[in-house]
């Protein structure tokens, strides 16, 4: 099978899969308090419905959509609702919470019959998919309600499972195909009702053969449904590069992929519409990747939304080593983190505590012009050049040469060897531009 891929990214050649890929995915019962952010999203915040001293159950929504570009809340334990008060997230801002008093019992609402969504509408089944509370789960959070209605249905060619899990590290999608592929697949044939026209892909890297192949035979006799290989490279997974390696089709920062014809679903979001549609299950819960050469007991978990980061590390055994850095997500786009007591969310991938911080190991030099960031580049940008004009903050020459368009993979940083810190200069940057157009 030919394999597919894009211009520039790179490879490490320690990816640490090897800590958690063979580790199943095991469940998390948390038992302390815990904490539901109104905003897990991107779009407006979703708005409580529940007030102090309230009873709530394992399923109940208890903060509604705050708009179209929105998605609910629900309680992922049963318990009393402590109150709504500001709390810190993983990103270290402050934002407003509920909390719930987590009672141990577990207590779930009473499910609605499960249903064959081969007789559902279309319709149906995005309102099933946004009484969910789904977000996209392996990036921003976009709702995927909104996600899956474009302006033009009729011009969707292809709907992309991404299965790429190109962030090193991480195995959580990995562990999920393994474990549970048919569930997948069918959250993508799912979708693939509301997009007649469309062709589902399943898009693999060629590192995950094992995977490429349980997928195959769960779609071998499935016409609309290809798998795809893609060449192990980081950022194969990101929407962009995962599009134009699929399709060929070039996807700007002012676009979305409906506007070239794709859709394209993470492994969890297209696990959880199959609950949502067959079952009448709200997003619950994720599973996460807690790795790293701290931690004493590397594995995946099956995390309940709301669980506190501590709690979760307990899990897998704490430390064995005092880490010196600790990072929500992957080590190339996660975000790096100062305190373990904030909740788990819809969009978390993973907890990674590493011993070393190598990052911190070195001091910026000056740029020697080797070159090497513009080779790794995937968007095709002269990171260097846009790092010097974020430093002088010449915000036209930044734009000019197309600064805009960085997805902040960081490949640049990585790669270059005065240890710039380019991918950092260049998002500070995009984020003064865009405040400013914004006022």
């Amino acid at each position: 099978m030919k394999v597919l891929t894009f211009h520039g990214g790179i490879h490490p050649a320690n990816d640490g899969k090897a800590l958690t890929k063979d580790k199943e995915i095991r469940p998390v019962r948390p038992k302390q308090e815990m904490v539901y952010p109104l905003s897990q999203h991107i779009g407006a915040p979703a708005k409580p419905i529940v007030a102090k001293g309230d009873r709530v159950l394992a399923g109940q929504m208890i903060a509604e959509a705050g708009g179209f570009v929105s998605a609910p809340v629900h309680s992922t334990v049963s318990g009393t609702v402590k109150g709504i008060e500001p709390r810190r997230t993983i990103s270290g801002s402050i934002s407003d919470c509920i909390i719930v008093d987590n009672d141990g019992l577990y207590e779930e609402v009473a499910w609605p019959p499960k249903r064959d969504p081969e007789s559902c509408s279309g319709s149906e089944i995005i309102e099933a998919i946004q009484k969910a509370g789904i977000v996209g789960m392996g990036g921003a959070g976009f709702p995927t309600h909104v996600k899956l209605s474009p302006k033009e249905p009729d011009k969707i060619d292809y709907v992309i499972g991404n299965c790429a899990e190109c962030e090193p590290y991480l195995t959580s999608d990995y562990r999920r195909i393994m474990e549970e592929g048919e569930k997948v697949v069918a959250g993508l044939r799912i979708i693939l009702k509301l997009f007649p026209k469309a062709r589902g892909v399943l898009a693999v890297e060629d590192n995950k053969l094992d995977c490429a192949a349980k997928l195959k035979n769960l779609v071998k006799d499935d016409p609309r449904i290809t798998v795809q290989l893609l060449k192990t490279k980081y950022p194969q997974g990101s929407e962009r590069h995962l599009i134009y390696a699929v399709t060929r089709r070039a996807l700007s920062s002012t676009q979305l992929p409906a506007d070239v014809g794709c859709i394209v679903q993470n492994v969890d979001t297209l696990y959880a519409i199959r609950l949502a549609v067959e079952e009448g299950k709200p997003l619950m819960r994720r599973v996460m990747t807690v790795t790293g050469d701290a931690v004493k007991e590397p594995g995946n978990f099956l995390v309940p939304i709301g669980t506190n980061y501590e709690e979760l590390l307990e899990y897998a055994g704490g430390f064995k080593k005092q880490p010196e850095k600790i990072i929500s997500g992957g080590p190339m786009m996660g975000i790096a983190m100062f305190d373990l007591h904030v909740p788990v969310v819809k969009t978390s991938s993973a907890l990674l505590c590493l011993v070393k911080d190598e990052a911190a190991k070195y001091e910026p030099t000056s740029c020697i012009h080797c070159g090497r960031c513009v080779e790794a580049c995937p968007e095709k940008l002269i990171p260097a050049r846009l790092a010097h004009f974020s430093l002088h903050n010449d915000k036209e020459a930044f734009q000019k040469i197309n600064g805009m368009e960085c997805v902040e993979c960081g490949c640049c940083s990585y790669v270059c060897p005065a240890r710039r810190h380019l991918t950092h200069d260049i998002k500070a940057m995009k984020r003064t531009i865009l405040a400013e157009r914004k006022r």
